[in-house]
């Protein structure tokens, strides 16, 4: 337990001390002191007040955000299908945001006759495909009732999406295909404060219930059976998992992008620091570790010296999929010293 706490805490201040850096490293570095004057509003200098208020905070706080619900949804999915490769993306979520970015962006605009800007119709056609694979596979789920039987329905889900995607894109031209493949490229930037609420609150509201789903997630580890002599509903608690990894999934899909690896490779990681399965410890620290790594992929990306931004897939697949192999392969090792 003291193990634990230890980490909590040190991942807690990395947090911080990422964020800190966030706002402090970019194509314009600016020091930690005028950084903190910035901040209190005491700056004498507006273009350092705006880069690090208008643009680089927001970036910040949706890369801990967006890293924390990306962990923790992972962490929901591996446990109620007990498949160690389970992510957020598993139940074809973020594929089904995905094509909602795509009818927008790839079909000719005229198509598209709204009173909001084409930004943010990407967003709303994002949640609304998102939605819209989150309710069928609730239906499913209340027609097959079996775990690994959904898990291939949504891998199908997943697959259809992406084959009308790639019809779309055949289709599509030259302008709209850039604009559709830098979004596929995920992003943490272009987040204002205004803004913001709209992805923190499903976020927030979204890892508030993946709490309250620990200790039923901590029972089925045992196995269905074992949990359902304990009096968890196993039915009801894989559903109201699969609406908070669509909440956690569609909402961050929407406003950064499909960002991959951190749902999938953070909870394996955070296994092997704490050394248990015990969701009241994995959660929080998953979350917090989520939110180092994403922040820390997001410096990365905008790290100095670059004429362009990096891709931030490119940076956490590079950066991540070393990590996940070496977890993998000395998992055995970490099982037998875990308790659960």
């Amino acid at each position: 337990m003291r193990r634990s706490l230890g980490w909590i805490v040190a991942l807690g201040a990395m947090s911080v001390a990422c964020a800190l850096l966030g706002l402090a490293i970019g194509p314009v570095p600016i020091p930690f002191a005028e950084v903190w004057r910035a901040l209190i509003g005491t700056s004498t200098d507006a273009d350092v007040t705006t880069i690090v208020r208008q643009v680089r905070l927001p970036e910040v706080l949706t890369a801990g955000v967006a890293g924390a619900g990306l962990a923790a949804s992972g962490l929901v999915m591996q446990t109620i299908f007990r498949n160690p490769l389970a992510g957020p993306s598993v139940l074809g979520i973020s594929s089904g945001a995905s094509l909602g970015v795509a009818l927008v962006l790839l079909l000719p605009p005229t198509l598209f006759v709204a009173p909001i800007p084409r930004e943010a119709l990407s967003i709303v056609a994002a949640l609304a495909g998102a939605l819209g694979v989150l309710v069928l596979i609730v239906l499913a789920d209340r027609r097959v009732g079996d775990g690994i039987t959904l898990l291939i329905i949504g891998l199908m889900v997943g697959y259809l999406c992406s084959a009308v995607i790639s019809v779309l894109q055949t289709a599509s031209l030259a302008q709209s295909l850039k604009g559709y493949v830098l979004w596929g490229m995920g992003s943490f930037a272009g987040m204002d404060l205004p803004r913001l609420p709209w992805l923190v609150v499903p976020v927030i509201a979204g890892l508030v219930v993946a709490h309250v789903l620990i200790k039923p997630l901590d029972a089925l580890l045992l196995g269905e059976t074992y949990a359902q002599s304990l009096g968890v509903h196993v039915l009801r608690t894989r559903r109201l998992a699969i609406w908070t990894t669509g909440v956690l999934a569609g909402t961050i899909t929407a406003f950064c992008g499909p960002v991959s690896f951190l749902g999938l490779a953070t909870p394996h990681i955070a296994r092997a620091l704490v050394r248990t399965n015990a969701h009241g410890v994995l959660m929080p620290v998953s979350m917090l570790l989520g939110a180092v790594l994403a922040i820390g992929c997001d410096l990365v990306v905008r790290a100095p010296g670059y004429a362009a931004a990096l891709p931030l897939n490119a940076v956490t697949s590079l950066l991540g999929a070393p990590v996940v192999l070496w977890v993998l392969l000395s998992g055995r090792r970490w099982a037998r010293s875990s308790t659960a």
